[in-house]
């Protein structure tokens, strides 16, 4: 069980410092698409990191060993890789199709996800609160996608997908989330990651084109160089935050990610509108963001342990 610092506002810092990486990273992703296919954005990201967390590793005489592994561990491996792969790739690909205001509304399921895999499998409980903060959520949803119901439940159009493929990608996360956790009995968390690196570059190498780099020009490439350092200095920043305060808090904090994104998609949509365009939402649909955002809160703040339960589990990272 892990025990917090107690530096709470280090915790507080450390945690508005991931937000303002996520909440940035789905506008940087959208217009990256315009010059790379996703694919080879997906390969980049992943080759970066895992020669970040290799060094990392490296430096430190502790790479992590295969055969060590049990059989169980290794299909918790596989299952793990299987749902960051999925979680990046199909984010990626829904942002073709629909806003990253909305990627990121929709993928606040995510952990309500993680939660209920938790419930099926290892027998955790939700508390009141949380169910309240999941109905909250739930009517968030409605009202944010209030003027495309109907077109969501009976069509299979482009939006429709795109969402469907936030809704996947969010189960996808969830999966890897609780195999990874199980996977922290057998190894640390950077030889997780660095392992799930390494097989999701193997993974999306036949279907990337890196020679695609060279032809970015400065601005595209800059993106990339962004996209790939966001997930590391975001979750650095995320896994500190946890040693300084409690779970539950930081989780609260994560959950206003969804209106920065708007926020900042507003600003730059105004500013260079041939770049990316507006999100256009209604007063019901910005009050449904609100909501989807405040369920999250509740969600995450319902489940806070009573002061004779004060320890908490670590929780894997969010990822995109």
């Amino acid at each position: 069980m892990h025990q917090t610092t107690g530096r709470w506002r280090l915790g507080l810092l450390l945690s508005l410092a991931t937000v303002s990486m996520w909440s940035v990273l789905p506008i940087v992703l959208k217009l990256l698409l315009a010059h790379m296919d996703a694919a080879t954005i997906t390969w980049y990201r992943f080759l970066i990191a895992a020669l970040v967390v290799g060094i990392y590793l490296g430096a430190r005489a502790r790479f992590p060993s295969l055969s060590s592994l049990s059989k169980n561990a290794r299909w918790l491996l596989l299952i793990a890789v299987a749902g960051l792969a999925g979680n990046y790739l199909l984010y990626l690909l829904s942002l073709n199709l629909i806003s990253p205001g909305t990627a990121q509304v929709v993928i606040q399921l995510a952990p309500i996800m993680l939660m209920a895999g938790a419930l099926l499998l290892f027998g955790e409980r939700f508390k009141r609160g949380q169910w309240v903060g999941v109905l909250i959520l739930a009517i968030g949803l409605a009202l944010f996608f209030n003027q495309r119901l109907a077109e969501i439940f009976t069509s299979l159009d482009t939006y429709t997908s795109g969402v469907i493929m936030v809704v996947v990608a969010s189960a996808s996360w969830a999966a890897f989330a609780l195999a990874q956790k199980q996977l922290l009995q057998h190894l640390g968390s950077n030889q997780i990651m660095f392992l799930l690196y390494c097989a999701s570059m193997l993974l999306f190498w036949p279907w990337s084109s890196p020679t695609a780099i060279l032809e970015l020009n400065s601005f595209a490439l800059g993106l990339l160089l962004f996209a790939s350092v966001n997930t590391l200095v975001a979750y650095g920043a995320f896994a500190e935050a946890l040693n300084h305060w409690q779970a539950s808090r930081v989780s609260a904090i994560l959950a206003i990610t969804p209106l920065l994104t708007l926020l900042f998609a507003e600003i730059y949509s105004r500013s260079f509108p041939d770049l990316l365009a507006r999100e256009n939402l209604g007063t019901l649909a910005l009050t449904g963001a609100v909501l989807v955002v405040g369920g999250s809160i509740v969600t995450a703040m319902g489940g806070k342990q009573n002061k004779t339960q004060k320890m908490e589990r670590d929780q894997p990272g969010k990822v995109s």
